[in-house]
């Protein structure tokens, strides 16, 4: 078994890691204070290559899950806010790349690509969070066109992005009665709830999106009809993969300020590094990292090799990275003593994106659900 990044994937890595140190990190905190998304960085990611990472190589960049997985972890470790927005857009891109038309492919990719255009995913609604299947939001057949109508929310770039992937109900009760719908900003019927008050995530614009009689033409089926909850389901265990990895690259980054916060830190006239009980909870944060690390990497290998259990291991990699990377931040927090609640030194803020990575993506209870589900299935 083999545990060692090829050339091409340690080039990626340090490729997005060093965008990271000198265009994300110096300007994090001023995004969060100016409530905005970056255009022109989000341009710049998309030169390198980054806005279509899992696209086919006719557009995009026609690499793995894991070559995305060690992107997100690489950007984060800069802002694990823009890097998440990132990889919503690249959920999109990867859709309409995985399920349109080559009309719809040939339309919307080079604009993604390029993020000429950004995405937004809108599955979320006030009645129907962790149920997705119970969602109400319809899109009814009328003569060429959809109509859709009803409510989505804490949807991610809500009014910045330019193009929705919108999953809708156009049949009956459950699962199998929801579609896939692209809508594109502006279509009438189409608007923007108030922007929402967050605790982390401040530099994305978060909010409602909501339909009243949104008239969009047949041709704007992603898909097959009656197919999108399973279109959605699919887009979420590679979403899943790369919430953790910016979950994952932002704990790193807080792993490596508490270790130059104690080099340079004294207390009773010996530096911090030579407590033990300091070194031990070094020592913790490390192997959790590592742990969670390596358990990422196996989800994505699993998903690029279309393994059977791969949705199981993409909700277990999404759970316990989560949750290990919070933890670790907020150790590092604790590390840096009332330094640590303070902006200057980058990890309330670190601390307050990454609580959300727990709930976002299917809540790390309801990981525990497919994964239960999936045990007991496989002991059946």
């Amino acid at each position: 078994m083999d545990f060692s990044l090829t050339d091409e994937q340690q080039q990626i890595f340090t490729m997005a890691r060093d965008f990271a140190v000198e265009k994300m990190a110096p300007n994090a905190a001023r995004w969060e204070e100016e409530k905005a998304l970056p255009r022109d960085v989000l341009a710049e990611l998309a030169d390198l290559g980054m806005a279509a990472i899992c696209v086919r190589d006719d557009y995009g960049s026609g690499l793995s899950r894991l070559d995305a997985a060690l992107i997100f972890e690489a950007l984060s470790y800069g802002d694990p806010s823009v890097s998440a927005f990132l990889s919503i857009h690249n959920m999109v891109a990867w859709l309409v790349d995985s399920y349109g038309t080559e009309e719809q492919r040939a339309s919307w990719l080079p604009k993604l690509v390029s993020m000429q255009a950004v995405g937004s995913y809108c599955l979320t609604e006030p009645g129907s969070g962790s149920d997705a299947a119970a969602l109400r939001t319809t899109a009814k057949a009328d003569s060429d066109d959809y109509v859709l109508d009803g409510t989505k929310s804490f949807i991610s770039g809500a009014g910045f992005s330019d193009l929705y992937v919108v999953i809708a109900r156009t049949g009956g009760t459950g699962p199998k009665g929801i579609s896939a719908i692209l809508v594109e900003n502006g279509t009438p019927g189409m608007s923007f709830g108030a922007p929402e008050k967050k605790m982390g995530w401040i530099a994305q614009p978060t909010a409602e999106v909501r339909f009243e009689a949104c008239r969009v033409p047949r041709c704007s089926l992603l898909g097959e009809e009656g197919r999108g909850f399973t279109y959605a389901m699919a887009g979420l265990d590679g979403g899943r993969l790369n919430i953790a990895a910016c979950a994952l690259g932002a704990a790193q980054a807080c792993l490596d300020k508490s270790v130059a916060y104690m080099k340079d830190r004294t207390a009773f006239g010996k530096s911090l590094t030579e407590f033990q009980a300091l070194q031990f909870r070094l020592a913790d944060m490390e192997t959790e990292l590592q742990a969670a690390r390596i358990f990422l990497r196996q989800a994505a290998w699993k998903l690029d090799t279309r393994a059977p259990d791969a949705t199981k291991h993409c909700a277990m990699a999404k759970r316990f990275v989560t949750d290990a990377s919070f933890e670790v931040a907020n150790m590092a927090l604790q590390l840096h003593g009332g330094y640590g609640y303070l902006a200057d030194y980058g990890i309330e803020k670190i601390v307050r994106d990454l609580r959300v990575h727990q709930i976002l993506e299917g809540t790390n209870e309801i990981m525990r659900v497919i994964t239960a589900r999936a045990l007991l299935a496989e002991h059946s």
